[in-house]
């Protein structure tokens, strides 16, 4: 089936050009983004001594759920990316966010305490967090109308082999040389914008909106637009996705390096090897979900959006209560079969790869880039919260299990919520 939407309508130059720019800034960002995850053990019983705090398990796992929720602070604070990108442009305003992120996960590697980390992961966090919503307005502006599911759903797989990315660092260098040389991994991504610059065109459909507007193309209004009667109630319910997607992948995902680092010190595994495993862990997670970001485009042929993102809720639900909760506690036999379970989250993870063509479906063009920074984004500053109460809740029960498989309890929100969102199935980009 993915073959045959190949053959439907060939792709342009500049349409090739524009997916490969918002592909390969996800496949960064995604990179960039999970660095944290994979050294966070080392790297926080490296810096925590240093600003007066003793390395345990129950203030790693305390003050890792602060970083995690510090960076989605910062992720969050990414909406200011959306009216930037309506008013000056897609391709612009994305390679501005690459080298952001770039420039900042590298500074990561100099900190010399917990605190210069944790800012340096907040401004990381701002840059990391705008790419998202402009590359699946680029590709959903650009690609032709019967192949924009498809076009979206490919662009995503690209934050997925950025945890590849990140994983295959991590075993090759961050296991050898520390923690610190996988944030100057995490730099390398500036490069790309050196290559892109100018390569890629501003999509007919922005240049439109931005001729027939003129000086009423403003952020103000882009943003301002979000909350009118016709887009107030779709705005709230997706920002409500949103927070349930966003809760169960960074509560939940991003703790499954840290889980099996824990599993392996119980195993006996030297912390070279827990660091490896983390590192398989991570690519079988990023595996399971470019898979499923590639059956989307067949399940949402046979399902309405709604019916296909509560398919991957449904599936996040159970697994992330079976991974954390049952499947962490197994004993002798656990490591294993959390790798296994790893791989079915990762397949649930893919529920991201539909609001990549949805919320697009859902907006006009003078404030599509606004609509979608605003929902992905502001579901953040709640999971940041989310985040923290986990970290808190290593800290408390002095586990890492069981606070993790409460997350799974946003998805029960989710589907709830789920028939009232707006039913975008077989029409055209609006105008």
């Amino acid at each position: 089936m993915v073959q045959s939407a190949l053959t439907k309508t060939a792709l342009t130059s500049s349409q090739k050009r524009a997916f490969w720019a918002a592909w390969g800034g996800w496949t960064m960002d995604g990179m960039d983004s999970f660095i944290l995850s994979l050294v966070l053990v080392p790297a926080l019983r490296d810096v925590l001594p240093k600003s007066g705090i003793p390395a345990t398990t129950a203030n790693v796992g305390y003050y890792g759920g602060l970083l995690f929720a510090l960076f989605m602070v910062g992720w969050g604070s990414a909406l200011v990316w959306g009216p930037v990108a309506d008013r000056f442009g897609r391709a612009r305003t994305l390679m501005l966010t690459i080298i952001w992120f770039s420039l900042f996960t590298l500074l990561a590697a100099l900190s010399q305490d917990g605190w210069a980390l944790a800012v340096f992961r907040f401004l990381a966090g701002v840059g990391i967090g705008g790419e998202w919503s402009i590359g699946a307005a680029l590709v959903s502006e650009e690609f032709p109308e019967e192949r924009r599911t498809w076009g979206a759903c490919m662009m995503h797989t690209g934050y997925y082999f950025g945890l590849l990315l990140a994983a295959f660092a991590n075993y090759f260098i961050g296991s050898r040389f520390g923690w610190r040389y996988m944030f100057v991994v995490g730099g390398l991504p500036a490069i790309l914008v050196a290559f892109l610059y100018k390569r890629v065109p501003e999509p007919a459909r922005w240049k439109n909106k931005r001729a027939e507007l003129g000086g009423q193309l403003t952020m103000h209004r882009a943003f301002l637009k979000l909350f009118s009667p016709q887009y107030r109630r779709r705005t709230a319910l997706n920002s409500i996705y949103l927070i349930a997607s966003i809760v169960g992948l960074w509560a939940g995902s991003v703790y499954v390096p840290s889980a099996v680092t824990y599993l392996a010190d119980r195993t006996g595994e030297t912390a070279r090897d827990a660091a490896k495993l983390a590192s398989y862990a991570t690519a079988i997670l990023g595996i399971g979900t470019i898979i499923g970001a590639l059956l989307t485009p067949l399940i949402a042929k046979r399902l309405d959006r709604r019916s296909t993102l509560a398919v991957f809720f449904a599936f996040m639900l159970v697994f992330l209560w079976l991974t954390f909760g049952y499947v962490f506690y197994l004993g002798p036999g656990a490591l294993g079969w959390f790798m296994v379970c790893t791989f079915f989250l990762g397949l649930g993870g893919a529920n991201f790869a539909v609001y990549s063509f949805w919320l697009p479906e859902q907006y006009g063009t003078e404030c599509r880039v606004s609509a979608f920074a605003f929902c992905t984004n502001i579901g953040r500053f709640a999971g940041a919260g989310l985040t923290f109460l986990v970290g808190a809740g290593i800290q408390h029960y002095g586990t890492l299990g069981t606070p993790v498989a409460l997350t799974s309890l946003a998805f029960v929100v989710g589907l709830l919520l789920l028939p009232f969102g707006a039913e975008t199935k077989g029409k055209p980009l609006p105008a």
